[in-house]
């Protein structure tokens, strides 16, 4: 069985399909694609597909990733090429590599944030962002199925701040052609752009768990919700506090030829 591993993107409008709704869209796309799908045994077989800490409905993404099987080996380009042209715009596959190494979800340590505020000075939003990193610990509440539960969101929170600029996204991974989360709102009032690294704790630290935080620490209220998107999840690098690429394993890989020792 080949294994292909594809990132995909959630743009624009397209921010608010539920995971639920990705997955039967995927499903889909791979009969309209004609891929060769592998199955799991059993009274239900079903395709193999693998997903992997899929960002909340609502929330706009450049890093989403989950993993296939494939009965038949196919050329993982040509294959992203086919799965991209029968998802709708905006759910985008824009890179596929072939599964070399194992643990995709566990190199899934963190996540690179990008909150637009507008109607917020980048000078208040800096002094909130600040008196958050200060904090040692901020608690904020979050409604469960189970009850109300409060947890800290600092510890989560290894870098944090206001970048200048109209909020392009332009971490590492991103692409230039990328619809906006605020390419639909006002552009001449005031807007704070703020980008953060944040830990995949247990419980998970969202982003609005960060602007609680903000709001806990500073009293910052934006007037209007925040447009969130996710630039780059993947592997940690403790020394600079960066997110790194989680299929960089898979690329460099070189295959070892079957027999050999």
């Amino acid at each position: 069985m080949q294994r292909i591993r594809l990132r995909y993107t959630k743009r624009g409008r397209l921010r608010f399909t539920s995971h639920r709704d990705f997955q039967r869209a995927f499903e889909r796309a791979l009969r309209r694609a004609e891929v060769p799908m592998a199955y799991s045994a059993g009274f239900t077989p079903h395709p193999k597909v693998s997903y992997a800490n899929a960002a909340p409905t609502g929330v706009g993404s450049e890093a989403e990733y989950l993993e296939i099987g494939l009965a038949q080996v196919r050329d993982p380009e040509l294959l992203r090429a086919l799965l991209d042209e029968s998802l709708p715009a905006g759910l985008d596959v824009i890179e596929a590599v072939e599964a070399r190494t194992s643990g995709l979800a566990e190199r899934l340590e963190a996540s690179v944030w990008q909150l637009r505020l507008d109607g917020v000075q980048p000078d208040e939003a800096g002094r909130a962002v600040a008196a958050f990193l200060a904090a040692d610990t901020v608690e904020v509440q979050r409604s469960t199925k189970n009850g109300i539960r409060t947890f800290d969101c600092r510890a989560a929170v290894t870098r944090f701040e206001v970048v200048e600029g109209d909020g392009a996204l332009d971490a590492p991974g991103t692409t230039g052609d990328t619809t906006r989360q605020g390419a639909d709102r006002p552009q001449d009032q005031a807007c704070a752009i703020l980008r953060l690294v944040v830990r995949h704790l247990t419980p998970a630290v969202r982003p609005d768990d960060v602007l609680s935080g903000l709001h806990a620490t500073a009293d910052l209220a934006p007037p209007v919700p925040a447009a969130v998107t996710r630039l780059a999840q993947g592997p940690l690098d403790e020394d600079t506090g960066t997110v790194t690429d989680p299929l960089a394993p898979d690329r460099d890989a070189v295959a070892v030829p079957a027999g050999s020792a």
